[in-house]
């Protein structure tokens, strides 16, 4: 007898059986999102970008990689595709609006590019999963502006000596001057003794502001804020932190009276603006538009309101000055309406 044993070359063979807990865990391909939003933290900071700039893009990226560890899907640069993300979108705009849900989307995009560049490994070898068609639609809403009459009622509420309305009449000229941002008209520095540092410039009619990522802009100011913030600077110079501060604007209560911060602006602007009794929040946001209008309404180009907003493109002017761009259109039609022009031809 053969010692030889023989197999059943046709019995099947036995799959290895996995709980469904096994099946769920995702297997990486790639490096996990969280390393590699380390890695682009620092690439970021090596821009230089805003604050603000900086936490919007690393919120987003946070809230996506909670996302789908909170739905057991794969947390890595090259197993992550489109679906996962467009299941994040939709998400995000049930969960608070489509408006929040385009920021994420924008945001991410620009994640998932650089992980696809060589600055970013490219530790993804196929195409961004962000894809141009899952930008969500977000319906435009008319932004509310300052009217003429509405600042004339602003005005109003700060007219008389005492420091506080001297400082708040300047802000609110300027504001509606040129529209600069909160953060830099409230950063500007008043170190007439240290020319390098100063950017106030009378004389000039301008001042001096840091942009986003840090980029420096002469704001323009007409005659009336020049006139403003003159008188401003007389009272300023009472001030018990006149000679030891740096910062243009002085607050009048709080801990650092050295210096008037956004939020502190944000807070004059909506205490005015119930005083003036408008509706809706006065906010300084609602003053870029409304300078915009102005300029454009009173015939400024499109180049030159780029110019004094110090934006780097054209499409900055559109963004901000397509709100009221019927209310101009309907004046121009007023001035050039085909109809009436024949009616006075014939007469």
């Amino acid at each position: 007898m053969s010692n030889v044993v023989e197999f059943n070359r046709d019995r099947p063979t036995r799959k290895r059986r996995t709980s469904a807990a096994s099946r769920a865990i995702p297997v990486p391909r790639g490096a996990h999102l969280q390393h590699c939003l380390e890695s682009w933290e620092l690439s970021l900071q090596a821009k230089n970008l805003a604050e603000k700039t900086f936490r919007s893009y690393t919120d987003s990226v946070k809230a996506f990689i909670a996302y789908l560890d909170g739905h057991s899907l794969p947390c890595d640069a090259e197993a992550v595709d489109a679906a996962h993300v467009r299941a994040f979108i939709v998400r995000e705009i049930h969960r608070t609006s489509p408006a929040s849900a385009d920021v994420h989307y924008r945001n991410l995009r620009v994640f998932w590019n650089w992980l696809c560049s060589d600055e970013g490994g490219p530790e993804r070898t196929t195409a961004s999963p962000v894809l141009k068609g899952d930008r969500p639609n977000v319906p435009s809403k008319v932004r509310k502006h300052i009217g003429e009459d509405e600042q004339r009622r602003l005005l109003a509420t700060a007219r008389s000596s005492s420091f506080e309305d001297r400082r708040d009449l300047a802000l609110l000229t300027v504001l509606y001057d040129s529209g600069p941002r909160a953060s830099g008209l409230m950063n500007v520095r008043y170190t007439p003794r240290t020319p390098d540092t100063h950017d106030v410039d009378l004389k000039g009619r301008r001042v001096r502001i840091r942009l986003k990522g840090g980029n420096e802009h002469w704001v323009p100011l007409g005659a009336e804020s020049v006139r403003a913030l003159d008188r401003y600077i007389r009272a300023r110079s009472a001030h018990s932190r006149a000679l030891t501060s740096p910062w243009l604007w002085l607050g009048i209560q709080g801990r650092n009276t050295a210096h008037m911060s956004p939020e502190g602006l944000r807070d004059m602007l909506a205490r005015r603006g119930v005083l003036a009794g408008i509706a809706g929040k006065v906010h300084p946001h609602r003053y870029r538009g409304t300078a915009t209008h102005q300029l454009l309404a009173a015939g400024a180009s499109e180049g030159d309101v780029q110019e004094v907003m110090g934006w780097r493109t054209r499409d900055m002017v559109a963004l901000y000055g397509r709100d009221l761009a019927q209310e101009r259109a309907r004046e121009t039609h007023a001035r050039l309406s085909p109809a009436d022009r024949l009616a006075q031809g014939s007469r």
